[in-house]
C-alpha cells in the first residue's frame, strides 16, 4: 500500500501546534510574532514528516512564486548552442536555491515579450541577460519598479546591473595582438549592435587602435550573431573586402565559425591570421589551435546576479552596476604577422 503524503495536520500534531501556526512558520508569513522555540518545532516536524508545503498554496499565502525568470535575448536554438549559459546558470542556481527561490529560463528572441512574467506574477523577479536598446517593454518594466537586474546594461534608465567588464576585456584582446606586432586588425561582433554587450566589445577593440596610432576602418568590422554560422558568414565578408593579418572575435563560439571560414580559403591560424575570441567556453582549449581568448567568470556572473535579483525582490534598494574583471588567456592561436592577407585592397 502507497504511503501517503503527509499534511500540515501532521506537522501541527507533531509540533503540538495549531495547522494555522504551521502555515505561518512554513509560508514564512510577514507580520506574525511567533517565537524562535516555537518556529524550531515546526520546522523539526515538517523535516522528520518530509513535509512541502503546496506550491500554489505557499504562493496564495505568502504573495510570491518563489521563482526567479532568467530571460535570455536570444533564440531557443541559439539559447541551445549557447556553452557559456551553463556555468551562469549555474551561479544562478546556487544563490538563489539557499533561498527557496527556484530559476525559470525563458529564452525569447527579438520579438518575445516577457511583460506576462512579471504583471501575472509568474515570477517575483527577473533577470535580463542581453538587453537590447530596442526593447521598449523592458524600459517600462523598469520604469514601474518591478525587481529586474540586467546581465548587462541599458543607457538612459537607471537599473541593478550585473556583468563583465566588455569594454576592458575586449581592449586587452586587442592590445596583445597589437604588441603582437599587428596592425590590420578586424573585428567580428557577438551578437547584432542592438545588444548593448556588442557596442561595448567594439568600444574597446576601437578604443585599443586609436591608443596605438592606428585609425579604426569600417571594412574592417563584421558582424556576428552568437553562433558559428555567423562567425563563418562575417569572416568571409571580411575576407572578400580587405586585408587583415589578425582579428579579435568577440564570441569564442562565433570565432569557431570565423576560423572555419579562413581554412575553407586555404588560411592558417596563427601562421596567415592570429585570432582572439572572448568568453573562455572549456571547448576552447582542445581546439586546433587551442583559442586565444578573454576569460570570463561565468559561474561568478550567474552568482552574483542571483543574489542582486533576491535584494530586489526582498526590499526596494538603490540601483547599482557591478562589473566584474575578465583575463586574457593566451594560447595557440595568436602570433606575430605574416606579410597581410590580399583579400581585397590594403
Amino acid at each position: 500500500m502507497a504511503r501517503s503524503r503527509p499534511t500540515s495536520a501532521d506537522v501541527a500534531a507533531r509540533a503540538g501546534v495549531s495547522r494555522t501556526t504551521v502555515s505561518f512558520v512554513l509560508n514564512d508569513t510577514a507580520g506574525v510574532q511567533i517565537s524562535q522555540a516555537t518556529r524550531d518545532r515546526v520546522l523539526a516536524a515538517a523535516t522528520e514528516l518530509g513535509y512541502h508545503p503546496h506550491a500554489p498554496a505557499r504562493q496564495l499565502a505568502g504573495g510570491r512564486t518563489h521563482m526567479v525568470g532568467l530571460v535570455l535575448r536570444q533564440s531557443t536554438e541559439q539559447v541551445a548552442g549557447d556553452p557559456f549559459l551553463v556555468e551562469t546558470l549555474r551561479g544562478l542556481s546556487s544563490a538563489t536555491r539557499s533561498a527557496g527561490f527556484r530559476v525559470m529560463v525563458e529564452p525569447l528572441a527579438a520579438d518575445g515579450t516577457y511583460e506576462a512574467l512579471l504583471r501575472s506574477q509568474h515570477a517575483d523577479g527577473l533577470i535580463v541577460s542581453g538587453p537590447r536598446v530596442d526593447d521598449p517593454s523592458l524600459r517600462q518594466l523598469l520604469l514601474d519598479g518591478f525587481p529586474i537586474v540586467l546581465q548587462g546594461a541599458l543607457p538612459g534608465v537607471e537599473a541593478t546591473s550585473v556583468d563583465v567588464d566588455n569594454v576592458a576585456g575586449a581592449r586587452a584582446a586587442v592590445d596583445h595582438l597589437i604588441a603582437l606586432g599587428h596592425r590590420r586588425i578586424a573585428c567580428i561582433t557577438n551578437a547584432p549592435m542592438v545588444y548593448t554587450a556588442a557596442q561595448e566589445r567594439v568600444e574597446g577593440y576601437r578604443a585599443a587602435l586609436k591608443a596605438a596610432g592606428i585609425e579604426p576602418d569600417p571594412d574592417l568590422l563584421g558582424q556576428g550573431s552568437f553562433d558559428a554560422p555567423s562567425g563563418h558568414l562575417a569572416m568571409a565578408e571580411l575576407l572578400g573586402r580587405s586585408s587583415f593579418t589578425a582579428a579579435f572575435v568577440a564570441s569564442d563560439v562565433v570565432a569557431l565559425g570565423a576560423i572555419g571560414a579562413l581554412r575553407e580559403v586555404g588560411l592558417r591560424v596563427p601562421e596567415d591570421v592570429s585570432i582572439v575570441g572572448f568568453d573562455d567556453v572549456p571547448l576552447v582549449a582542445y581546439f586546433d589551435p587551442p583559442l586565444t581568448t578573454i576569460r570570463v567568470p561565468a559561474f561568478e556572473l550567474g552568482q552574483a546576479a542571483g543574489r542582486a535579483v533576491l535584494e530586489r525582490i526582498a526590499a526596494p534598494v538603490l540601483h547599482s552596476r557591478t562589473l566584474l574583471p575578465t583575463e586574457l588567456i593566451v594560447r595557440a592561436s595568436t602570433a606575430p604577422p605574416h606579410p597581410p592577407l590580399s583579400g581585397g585592397d590594403p
